[in-house]
C-alpha cells in the first residue's frame, strides 16, 4: 500500500506522456486522475494507520550508492509528519488534475500537461517520504524540474520562457546551499540518513569546522546551509523573485505549486530537520528574522498589485513567512498545521481565480473586471470563503493556525521573536486589506471591462465547480477539527517525527499571555478589511488623489515594483556578471587564450609549417635525388658511428641543402 502511494502518480505520468497521442486528452486525464485519486485514498488509510494508530512504517527497497563509508539506500519513512504531507499533497493534486481536464480541455497538448502534473506529484511524494538527505534531494530537484516544465508549458510565449528560466536559476542558488549542507552533514556525521544524523546531533553541539577560512560550529553551519535551500524553494526574502513570475504558467500549475508542492518543501525540510535545528540557536534566529521580514515584505507588495494571480502569489509568499518564523521559534507543529490549512484555502483561491479568468476571456487585470458577483455567484462565494480564511477571520481555517503563530511569537519573549510578532501583525493588516481589495475590484465594484466579455461571463462547468466546492469545505472546518490533534497541549500525534527542546516550547506560555496581545492581530485584520471595503466603495477618489500625490506616487511605485529587488538584482548583479562574462571570459579566455592555444593556434601553426615545407619542394628531379643521397649518408654515419654531435649534424644538413639548391 505504502509504495503504491508513491509510484501510482509515476505510472499515470508515464502512461499519459508516452501514450497520450493514442488515448487523447480525455483518456490521459482519466488515467492520471484515477492514479492520483487512488494514491489519495491510500494516503488517507496511511494517515489512519500511522498518524492516528501510531504504527510508524519504514520500508527498505534496495541499495543505491555504496562507496567505502558512504552508503545510501532507496528506503521510505512513513511517520506522522510524512502522512500529513501525503494527505495534503495527494488531495490537492487530485482536485487540480480534475480541474485541469476542464480548464485545459481545449489545449491540444493536454496529455503532456497531465503527465507533468503527475510527475510533479510523484517527486513531491519522494521528497516527503525519503529517509535520507540524498534521496530527499532527488525529490527536491525533481519538483524544481517539473516546475520549469509546467511554468514553461506554453513555450511559445516569451514571458513564460523567461519566468521558467528565472525560477530554475533562482532555485539553483538555494539548491547549491542545500547541497553544501548535505556535504557538511556527511563530513560531520559520516552518514546522510535521518536516523543517524538526528541521533548524533546532541553529541556534536561543540564540534567545529573550517569554512571559508573561519572556524564555525558545525551544527550552526549546517542549519544555515539547509535554510538557504529552504529560502530558495519556499521563496523567502532574497530568493523570492521567481514566485510571482511563475504566474505565467497555467492557473492549475499555480495552484499546485503554491498550495501543496514546491513552495511547501522548504517548510517541510525545516520541520523534518527539527532534531538537528534545535541545537542550532544562531541558525534559528536567522530563520525567524527572514521569516518575519518575508511576511511583512510580501504583504505590503501585494497591496498595490493589479494582476489577480500575482496578488494571490504574494499572499503565498507572506504566509510562507509565517510558517518559516514559526519554525525559527521551534514551533514546528504549528508551522505544519498552518501549512496544511493554508494548502486548502490557497488552492481554493487560485482555482477560483482561474474560474474568474476563464469566464472573462483570460483577462487577469483586476482593474478591468468588476460586477461579477451577479454573473458568477458560486465563484464569488468560494472566493469570499478563501479570502476570509486567508485573512484569519474567526472560525475559519486560517484563524486557528495564523493567530497561534503570532501568539507563540510574542510568548517566546526575545527580541527576535517580538520583531517577527510585530511585523506579522502588520502583515495581517495588509493581508486583510488586499484580500478585500481583490473581492471588491473583481466582484463588487461597477464593471470596468469589455462589455462583450462581461456579458458573456458565466459559471464554469461541473468539474471546476465541484473542485471549488470540495476545497471550500476544509477551508471552513479543517482548522477547527485538526487544532487539538496537531497543536493541542499534550497531543501525542507527532511522536518522534518532530522534536523541540523543552526550553524552546512556548505554546504553553501563549495560553497565558495578555488577552490584548492575543486580540491585536485579529483587530489588525478587522481594521484592514474594513478600511479596504470603505475606501474602495466610498472613497475611490481619495485613493486616487493619494496615489498621484508626490509621496504617494513614490510609495506606490516602490511597492508596485516589489521593493525594487528586481532592479537591484538586474543592475547590480546580473548586468555586471554578464559584462564580466562577455568582456573577460568570452573575449579574453574563450576567444583569446583558448582559441589561440586551441583550434586557431593549431591551424595557424600547421598552415605555416605546411607553407615552409611546400617551399622546399622545387619540382626538379636532381634536387630530390641529391636529398636522397645525403639522407642516406646521414643515416650511414648515424648507423656506423652513433648519433653525431649537433655540430656535425648541422654541417651535414647545411651542406645537403646548399648542394640541393
Amino acid at each position: 500500500m505504502y509504495l503504491n502511494i508513491i509510484f501510482l502518480p509515476l505510472a499515470g505520468s508515464f502512461v499519459a506522456g508516452l501514450f497520450g497521442r493514442f488515448i487523447g486528452g480525455r483518456g490521459a486525464g482519466l488515467i492520471t486522475i484515477c492514479c492520483v485519486g487512488l494514491s489519495c485514498c491510500l494516503s488517507g488509510l496511511s494517515f489512519y494507520e500511522v498518524g492516528l494508530g501510531g504504527a510508524f512504517t519504514y520500508i527498505y527497497l534496495m541499495p543505491w550508492l555504496d562507496s567505502d563509508f558512504f552508503q545510501v539506500n532507496w528506503s521510505f519513512c512513513f511517520d506522522s509528519l510524512t502522512v500529513v504531507m501525503l494527505v495534503v499533497v495527494t488531495f490537492i493534486s487530485t482536485l487540480v488534475h480534475l480541474y485541469s481536464t476542464e480548464y485545459m480541455g481545449e489545449d491540444p497538448h493536454l496529455p503532456r500537461f497531465m503527465s507533468y502534473l503527475s510527475l510533479f506529484t510523484f517527486f513531491m511524494l519522494v521528497l516527503v517520504t525519503a529517509d535520507n538527505f540524498v534521496q530527499m534531494f532527488v525529490g527536491w530537484e525533481g519538483v524544481g524540474l517539473c516546475s520549469y516544465l509546467l511554468i514553461n508549458f506554453w513555450f511559445t510565449r516569451v514571458q513564460a520562457n523567461k519566468a521558467a528560466i528565472k525560477a530554475m536559476l533562482v532555485n539553483r542558488v538555494g539548491d547549491f546551499g542545500l547541497a553544501l549542507g548535505i556535504f557538511t552533514i556527511f563530513i560531520t556525521f559520516g552518514a546522510v540518513d535521518y536516523a543517524t544524523v538526528f541521533a548524533l546531533s546532541p553529541q556534536l553541539v561543540s564540534a567545529t569546522l573550517s569554512f571559508l577560512g573561519l572556524d564555525v560550529k558545525c551544527l550552526d553551519l549546517i542549519g544555515i546551509l539547509l535554510f538557504v535551500g529552504a529560502v530558495g524553494k519556499s521563496a523567502q526574502l532574497g530568493l523570492h523573485t521567481w514566485l510571482p513570475d511563475a504566474m505565467e504558467g497555467p492557473t492549475p500549475v499555480s495552484a499546485l505549486i503554491h498550495a501543496a508542492t514546491m513552495v511547501t518543501a522548504g517548510v517541510f525540510l525545516l520541520a523534518r530537520c527539527s532534531p538537528l535545528l534545535e541545537y542550532c540557536p544562531n541558525a534559528l534566529n536567522i530563520v525567524t528574522l527572514i521569516g518575519g521580514a518575508t511576511a511583512f515584505f510580501a504583504a505590503t507588495t501585494a497591496l498595490v498589485q493589479n494582476d489577480l494571480k500575482r496578488v494571490i502569489a504574494y499572499s503565498t509568499c507572506s504566509q510562507l513567512g509565517y510558517m518559516v518564523f514559526a519554525c525559527g521559534l521551534s514551533n514546528y507543529s504549528v508551522a505544519i498545521f498552518h501549512l496544511s490549512n493554508h494548502a486548502f484555502f490557497k488552492a481554493l483561491l487560485f482555482l477560483g481565480a482561474g474560474s474568474v479568468i476563464h469566464a472573462v476571456g483570460d483577462e487577469q487585470d483586476m482593474r478591468k473586471m468588476g460586477g461579477l458577483r451577479r454573473l458568477l455567484p458560486f465563484t464569488y462565494a468560494m472566493m469570499v470563503i478563501g479570502s476570509l480564511a486567508l485573512m484569519g477571520m474567526p472560525f475559519l481555517t486560517g484563524f486557528y493556525s495564523k493567530d497561534v503563530i503570532l501568539e507563540v511569537g510574542y510568548a517566546t519573549y526575545s527580541s527576535v521573536s517580538h520583531f517577527a510578532y510585530w511585523l506579522g501583525s502588520f502583515a495581517a493588516f495588509c493581508t486583510a486589506f488586499y484580500s478585500i481589495r481583490l473581492i471588491a475590484l473583481c466582484f463588487l465594484c461597477e464593471p470596468n471591462g469589455s462589455r462583450t466579455l462581461t456579458l458573456s461571463a458565466s459559471e464554469s462547468s461541473w468539474p471546476m465547480v465541484t473542485v471549488l466546492g470540495l476545497l471550500a469545505t476544509p477551508s471552513i472546518f479543517i482548522g477547527y477539527l485538526g487544532r487539538d490533534l496537531f497543536i493541542g497541549l499534550g497531543t501525542t500525534f507527532w511522536g518522534n517525527s518532530i522534536f523541540s527542546l523543552p526550553s524552546n516550547l512556548s505554546i504553553v506560555d501563549a495560553e497565558f499571555m495578555s488577552t490584548s496581545i492575543k486580540l491585536f492581530p485579529l483587530c489588525c485584520s478587522f481594521l484592514g478589511g474594513i478600511l479596504s471595503f470603505v475606501f474602495y466603495f466610498n472613497y475611490k477618489q481619495a485613493l486616487f488623489s493619494l496615489k498621484v500625490s508626490d509621496w504617494g506616487r513614490r510609495l506606490y511605485t516602490f511597492l508596485n515594483r516589489k521593493w525594487l529587488f528586481d532592479k537591484v538584482y538586474n543592475e547590480a548583479i546580473n548586468q555586471n556578471v554578464l559584462d564580466f562574462g562577455y568582456h573577460f571570459t568570452y573575449k579574453v579566455i574563450d576567444r583569446g587564450l583558448i582559441e589561440s592555444l586551441g583550434p586557431f593556434g593549431l591551424s595557424n601553426v600547421l598552415l605555416s609549417q605546411v607553407k615552409q615545407i611546400r617551399e622546399i619542394h622545387s619540382g626538379f628531379l636532381y634536387h630530390y635525388l641529391m636529398a636522397l643521397v645525403w639522407g642516406n649518408v646521414v643515416f650511414a654515419v648515424w648507423f656506423l658511428f652513433g648519433i653525431p654531435s649537433p655540430h656535425v649534424l648541422s654541417l651535414l644538413i647545411f651542406t645537403s641543402l646548399w648542394l640541393t639548391l
